[in-house]
């Protein structure tokens, strides 16, 4: 299990020390969940290791939250603060469905909060027999397909027990993604559209996201970068910067290094690459 608690998050000790970035190495794929499931799921995803490969990878935060099988095992993986950094044996793919915002306070009734920077077994906070069923059924599937499959099947089957996320989770994730003026003024804006007091707004980021909204806003800029390096590759640095929303050049490489462990030269060389 790795752990990643809030209060400790950006001391030396918790700060990733792995240089290579998990979907930059070896085949990363993502695909639609079956309909159905898509109001509760983002995506499908695979990430195939290459077999000479050893050692962790680096995972980079993005307030969300996934299902993972690897090894055998069914596994949440809650949101991260900080690049977390699992060890991937060489040769093995990784398959993962990855909840929409706020989705997976329903389906495993846990506060986010709870699970922040740790990665548990699904059968711990979810019905265990469920839990064990379901790992049965994908671990005689041959193929990662066929794997994949089986997982979005019985996680259809799942749906009648469950509600939809709720809406005004969305609506504080779109919110701060969108970075389209100053935090306190989104912040603002959210209290009075969602008829909430800034407290409630804070334990319902918490419970939803795993930390509040100044952190989710944060972590949330970080990707919007990593958005615009995907698109438009390792130029006009300063520029993307700015485009993000950070203060300037020198902002974003700390907090490249801060979030990931490595520099952000070496950052935007493998996303870019």
């Amino acid at each position: 299990m790795r752990t990643s608690p809030e209060a400790s998050a950006c001391s030396d000790a918790n700060r990733p020390t792995v240089s290579v970035l998990a979907n930059c190495l070896g085949r990363y794929d993502e695909f639609a969940p079956l309909p159905g499931l898509d109001a509760h799921f983002q995506c499908v995803w695979t990430n195939a290791i290459p077999r000479d490969h050893f050692g962790p990878v680096a995972v980079v935060p993005d307030g969300c939250v996934d299902l993972l099988w690897k090894d055998g095992r069914l596994v949440v993986v809650g949101p991260d603060i900080v690049a977390a950094s699992p060890e991937l044996g060489g040769g093995t793919t990784v398959l993962g469905i990855r909840f929409r915002p706020g989705a997976a306070l329903r389906w495993l009734r846990t506060p986010m909060s709870t699970l922040v920077g740790q990665a548990v077994e699904l059968a711990d906070v979810w019905d265990r027999d469920v839990a064990r069923e379901l790992s049965l059924r994908i671990g005689e599937a041959p193929t990662i397909e066929r794997q994949a499959a089986v997982l979005q099947q019985q996680l259809l089957n799942q749906l009648p027990e469950l509600e939809r996320p709720a809406q005004d989770a969305g609506a504080i994730f779109a919110a701060m993604a969108s970075g389209s003026d100053a935090i306190a003024g989104r912040i603002s804006s959210l209290v009075d559209r969602l008829d909430i007091s800034e407290r409630t707004l804070r334990r319902r980021s918490h419970d939803y996201f795993g930390y509040g909204p100044k952190t989710l806003d944060r972590i949330l800029r970080f990707q919007n970068f990593l958005s615009l390096v995907r698109a438009q590759g390792k130029q006009r640095m300063a520029g993307l910067a700015y485009e993000a929303g950070y203060a300037d050049q020198a902002h974003l490489g700390r907090e490249i290094q801060t979030l990931c462990g490595m520099t952000a030269g070496s950052f935007v060389r493998q996303i870019s690459g």
